[in-house]
């Protein structure tokens, strides 16, 4: 049986608070001093709970520090590309301190850099964080590029082999996932392929490791796709709605036994 520690959930999730204070720091009201505390211990946290895992491992601690500014000027353009991509959103700062599909990107971020220097459990962790308080469950295995838009955000499923170009924007209620969920596939690439420059709207689903979106596409709102799409593609859901006047309808008899 495998000595692993598995970490504390609530370690995890004021790491995740710290680390996106540590960030943006103009998200929150610190003295310099206070800043300097939270950095100490979000440090010394982070290192026990990769200890906890991976044992004493200073490498993985020093390459994520390293690696902390370079993921924040990522999120910077991701949280840029949905200001300028949401005609609700006033200001950058609005964006990081409230907008859920910002702090689910965040969350991915972390835990796909992490996951890159083959952290177990950890990078998992901190993405069920983000799933659990936004409704957005982005795998931190996926592969996701720069930058990257999710507007509303409640009930996406991104899995874990899913890739993702540039300039891509998701609605609420998006899957990208498996067409099997077998054990047997789990090396293989299950999910699909959305290329630069790709809209998917509202409910759309979209599945199968062979499956690409081409790039420039748009997908529309519940559309159910399993084949590829070439580049420059529009894709519709057409269904029929019928309106009535309710004068001289008569309501169905419906009986209860």
């Amino acid at each position: 049986m495998s000595t692993r520690s598995i970490p504390n959930q609530r370690e995890v999730e004021l790491l995740i608070k710290s680390i996106f204070e540590m960030l943006f720091p103009s998200t929150h009201s610190f003295t310099e001093s206070e800043t300097e505390t939270n950095r100490r211990d979000f440090r010394n946290r982070f290192n026990s709970i990769v200890e906890g895992l991976m044992g004493y491992n200073t490498k993985v601690s020093v390459k994520f520090f390293d690696k902390l500014e370079n993921i924040k000027e990522v999120l910077i353009k991701d949280a840029t590309f949905i200001l300028e991509s949401d005609p609700a959103a006033e200001e950058l700062i609005e964006v990081i301190a409230i907008y859920p599909g910002f702090f689910a990107i965040f969350c991915y971020r972390l835990g796909n850099y992490l996951a890159e220097l083959g952290v177990p459990v950890f990078p998992r962790m901190i993405t069920e964080y983000a799933h659990r308080v936004t409704g957005i469950d982005i795998h931190p295995k996926a592969t996701i590029g720069i930058p990257f838009s999710i507007d509303h955000g409640t009930g996406i499923v991104i899995g874990e082999t899913t890739n993702i170009g540039n300039n891509v924007k998701l609605y609420q209620g998006v899957t990208l996932g498996a067409l099997s969920v077998e054990k047997s596939k789990a090396s293989s690439k299950r999910h699909p392929t959305i290329e630069d420059n790709v809209i998917l709207y509202s409910g759309c689903t979209i599945l199968g490791g062979e499956t690409v979106v081409g790039r420039n596409s748009v997908i529309g709102g519940n559309v159910w796709l399993t084949n590829s799409i070439a580049p420059f593609s529009v894709v519709y859901h057409k269904s029929e709605i019928i309106v009535r006047n309710q004068s001289g309808y008569q309501e169905p008899i419906n009986f209860i036994i």
